[in-house]
């Protein structure tokens, strides 16, 4: 018996790697060599591409598609309709599957529905891309609120999905769970509170 779960009507090929407790729902694709960590959720008509990489614990919504070159890292969220690409300069009568852009995309971040990234973009840890918003191809960086089209900064997010309140010069906190957040350079914040054993709890199948 498979220790993952896909649904009857989805397709996976052969070799991929898929992990312990993910599931796989209605009318989705697992194309060759991808690799899928333990405990994902992947939402109705979801398709993995060639050789993506995706970590522990990702839940990606209904109707996305990770093409190759996009790699996820552990607890991403990708919202219902996020789109991702890999070309910047697609042209259908020229074949550049050997011009993949990367796209990196690192542990927490948030991508809301129907936003796109557009290819060469890295993510910094916990950023949170709002719903509909278009991300250039640049260095984004941790806690980072991006809204818009094009995404621009509109402030910092914690680590449990809130925008961060400014207490004084250089100091947030969390309205949810109260955690502090320091800021340490012009573009970079940490959180005070953080230890792994007080985030990240198992999450409720």
């Amino acid at each position: 018996m498979s220790e993952y779960f896909v649904h009857p009507s989805s397709f996976i090929d052969q070799p991929c790697m898929i992990g312990k407790d993910t599931k796989i729902w209605h009318f989705c694709h697992i194309m060759s060599n991808s690799i899928i960590g333990e405990n994902c959720t992947l939402g109705q008509n979801v398709h993995i591409a060639n050789n993506v990489k995706i970590g522990n614990n990702v839940k990606i919504q209904n109707n996305v598609s990770i093409f190759t070159g996009v790699t996820l890292e552990d607890f991403v969220f990708c919202g219902p309709s996020c789109v991702f690409t890999n070309v910047l300069n697609p042209r259908a009568e020229i074949c550049r599957h050997n011009s993949y852009s990367n796209t990196f995309v690192n542990r927490g971040v948030t991508i809301g529905a129907n936003a796109t990234i557009i290819c060469g973009a890295r993510i910094g840890k916990f950023a949170f891309i709002g719903a509909g918003a278009v991300l250039l191809p640049n260095d984004i960086p941790d806690y980072a609120l991006m809204i818009g089209v094009p995404a621009i900064q509109n402030g910092w997010m914690g680590r449990h999905g809130y925008k961060l309140i400014e207490i004084s010069k250089d100091k947030f906190v969390c309205p949810e769970s109260g955690w502090k957040y320091e800021k340490i350079s012009s573009n970079q914040i940490r959180c005070i509170d953080w230890s792994e054993d007080k985030y990240f709890p198992k999450r409720e199948s």
